[in-house]
């Protein structure tokens, strides 16, 4: 069969519903500034879709920053990858600020959170070395996974019984043939809101001597005393062995981190093929994240602010009969039964009816019969913007329990 006759057979699961969903469920344009309400299909939405947890995108210093780095630098300097030419002081500052601040010796720059995850498992892993991961770990790892050449084996989403016995297999294995052992979790799971169990996975170290690796993507800057993340958080910042942040959540930027000890450090700046064959992060992307980091560590009261507005939302959806799982975080799922023709029909009412924005999440990725709305608050958020959310939400709730929205499918498809 010819590639592109096989392609067009077979456009994927999430693909194959292109031709309905393109533009509105999926890649949707949301217009404006970035900030709680912005233009989608020209109207006016409360958006609870962007990872802007700390209100950073568009806060006045970072613009500054942001607008005086290109003017000074441009976008190109400096060219080429870092082990090249693609150097300079401020890719090093940033990295040593980072590494401080979660509590490791060193740090490196890493161009995306996605595409460094996975060369951070190909490089730190040969042929005999076997990985141990959770079930629920997020795409980037499962996918620097599946290049592992060696044995992987994947425990039950946040069961330590299933995590040692896992861990067992591994050991017997590498035992035989000389090979390491690499946990990898997450700090905080981004789409249940659910925190990993690092200081219990921790307590098996002893045993099994393997070492950790936590992505702590949407902890980094919004958990724990200072922000510094879920390992700071759970009070086992020295037992996370590697620990990989991204800019993209608190710090409303691009890029992500790796820290641990010296040795491990350079080991990836020279083996990482990710970053060894790629240009380097601009200068004013790294200018604007040493002012979004000064902030992060700084301004405690933009986090405290996210807390404020996260946990309203959640006692209200709580309180008001919601099931928004077992959250522990910000992330704010409401899970709510049905297929996906209510599913759709249910989102389109949110936003048309009463102009919300929020992440619509349907099988493949949850089981069949449940429908789940991702709702990510920030600090950029307000109390009126939660208690619209809430009545919105009871609103549409009660339309589906009542088969409205079944109707509306059987009518739109007359």
């Amino acid at each position: 069969m010819d590639l592109f006759d096989k392609i067009a057979k077979n456009l994927g699961p999430i693909g194959q519903h292109y031709e309905w969903s393109h533009g509105y469920f999926s890649f949707p344009k949301l217009e404006g500034e970035i900030a709680p309400r912005m233009l989608f299909n020209g109207k006016e939405h409360l958006v609870w879709s962007l990872n802007n947890y700390l209100g950073l995108a568009n806060h006045p210093e970072v613009r500054e920053v942001d607008a005086k780095a290109a003017a000074d630098f441009g976008m190109a300097y400096p060219m080429g990858a870092r082990m090249m030419s693609g150097n300079s002081v401020y890719h090093e500052e940033l990295e040593q600020e980072l590494a401080t601040f979660v509590g490791k010796e060193d740090a490196f720059l890493l161009n995306y959170g996605y595409q460094g995850m996975i060369s951070i498992v190909d490089a730190l892993l040969d042929r005999n070395d076997v990985v141990v991961y959770d079930a629920e770990s997020h795409a980037c790892i499962v996918d620097g996974v599946r290049l592992h050449m060696g044995k992987r084996f994947v425990y039950r989403h946040n069961d330590i019984e299933s995590c040692e016995k896992q861990l067992m297999r591994a050991s017997k294995l590498t035992r035989a043939n000389g090979g390491s052992i690499l946990l990898i979790t997450e700090g905080v799971f981004g789409m249940s809101g659910v925190q990993g169990q690092l200081k219990e996975i921790a307590a098996l170290k002893k045993q099994y001597g393997f070492r950790m690796l936590v992505d702590d993507a949407h902890g980094f800057g919004t958990m724990g005393p200072t922000g510094a993340g879920t390992h700071e958080e759970q009070d086992c910042i020295e037992d996370v062995d590697i620990y990989f942040g991204t800019f993209a959540k608190s710090m409303a930027g691009i890029g992500a981190f790796v820290a641990a000890t010296k040795e491990v450090i350079t080991y990836l700046r020279y083996n990482m093929r990710s970053q060894t064959f790629a240009k380097s992060l601009p200068m004013p992307m790294v200018l604007g994240l040493k002012k979004r980091f000064e902030l992060l560590k700084n301004s405690p009261e933009l986090r405290e602010r996210l807390w404020d507005v996260a946990r309203a939302l959640q006692n209200g959806l709580r309180e008001r009969g919601f099931d928004i799982g077992t959250t522990n975080t910000m992330v704010t799922p409401v899970f709510l039964k049905g297929d996906l023709n209510e599913a759709t029909s249910l989102t389109r009412d949110l936003r048309e009816t009463h102009g919300i924005f929020c992440s619509i999440v349907v099988y493949p990725v949850i089981p069949k019969g449940l429908i789940e709305l991702r709702l990510i608050p920030t600090a950029a958020h307000t109390r009126e913007d939660v208690d619209y959310t809430l009545d919105a939400f009871t609103a549409v709730s009660e339309k589906l329990q009542a088969g409205y929205y079944k109707q509306a499918v059987s009518l739109q498809s007359e």
